[in-house]
């Protein structure tokens, strides 16, 4: 049996999308990635919420209605922490807002809503039964978030304040470290990941990476935005259209091909074609 995939303090964890219309968002997400969804929520509640799977692995959640007054649809990533009360503290000492504070989400674990001082929102999650994305990186599946912030740098002050993150600046974007989270996935899940860095001639420092942080277009708020890896960029982006999404950009990388989405509800995310 597979043994689950954890995450230490101060690791992105999760994602999940909060929507208006749960129905034309799983819709769009099944035709897209392939999900399927399973209810975690009582049929009464107000707020219902959805965990999409992929060959029976967890990847992400749908929640919905978004609360009156609550923040636009969107994309939202947590962050996992030891204890969700004590890690809510310091983020208020070091200049974040919390705007939900601490609260249990049934058996699965206790989250909290936050914001930096820049106002990127962000969340915390303490797991306890559900553990966070037991399937990443692989096409259909979340890749990785990015903070994108008018000043990367100054935003990244608080989060190596809050959580540790060490960060190394690599020109257009800075790379967020987490120390110890490559020798956590080693122990865990991937005894190779090491060897495989060394065959691509890295010191093995990338293995701690957990995200990237990068300016935010001129018209753009802070925020987390959330990628995906995909196995076709140009067949998965025709598929959102098809399917009542938009496709916002395209780029073209040496490593990657890329496209900006946004989904029916107004969330936006970005598709990534790995290339060998």
């Amino acid at each position: 049996m597979t043994e689950p995939r954890t995450y230490p303090q101060g690791v992105p964890s999760w994602v999940d999308v909060e929507t208006d219309d749960i129905e034309s968002t799983t819709d769009f997400y099944g035709e897209l990635f392939g999900w399927t969804f399973t209810e975690a929520t009582p049929p009464q509640a107000e707020f219902h919420y959805l965990i999409a799977q992929l060959d029976g692995q967890d990847v992400a959640g749908v929640g919905g209605p978004v609360p009156t007054g609550g923040p636009s649809p969107g994309w939202n990533t947590y962050i996992a922490v030891d204890d969700a009360d004590e890690t809510a503290g310091r983020l208020k000492k070091a200049g974040g807002r919390i705007l939900r504070e601490p609260a249990d989400g049934g058996p699965g674990g206790r989250s909290v809503v936050a914001a930096d001082p820049a106002g990127a929102g962000f969340r915390l999650w303490q797991a306890r039964r559900r553990l966070g994305a037991q399937l990443v990186n692989a096409p259909g599946t979340w890749n990785f978030s990015d903070l994108r912030a008018p000043d990367p740098s100054a935003a990244t002050r608080f989060y190596t304040e809050v959580f540790g993150w060490q960060t190394q600046d690599s020109g257009a974007a800075i790379l967020l470290r987490q120390p110890g989270y490559g020798e956590h996935l080693r122990t865990t899940i991937d005894p190779d990941i090491y060897e495989r860095q060394a065959a691509i001639g890295d010191d093995g420092s990338f293995a701690d990476a957990i995200a990237f942080a990068s300016p935010a277009a001129e018209s753009e708020a802070p925020h987390w935005h959330v990628s995906f890896a995909v196995a076709d960029r140009d067949a998965t982006a025709a598929t959102a259209q098809r399917s009542g999404g938009t496709v916002l950009s395209q780029e073209e990388a040496d490593w990657a091909r890329t496209a900006e989405l946004r989904g029916p509800g107004g969330e936006e995310f970005t598709i990534s074609q790995f290339l060998a």
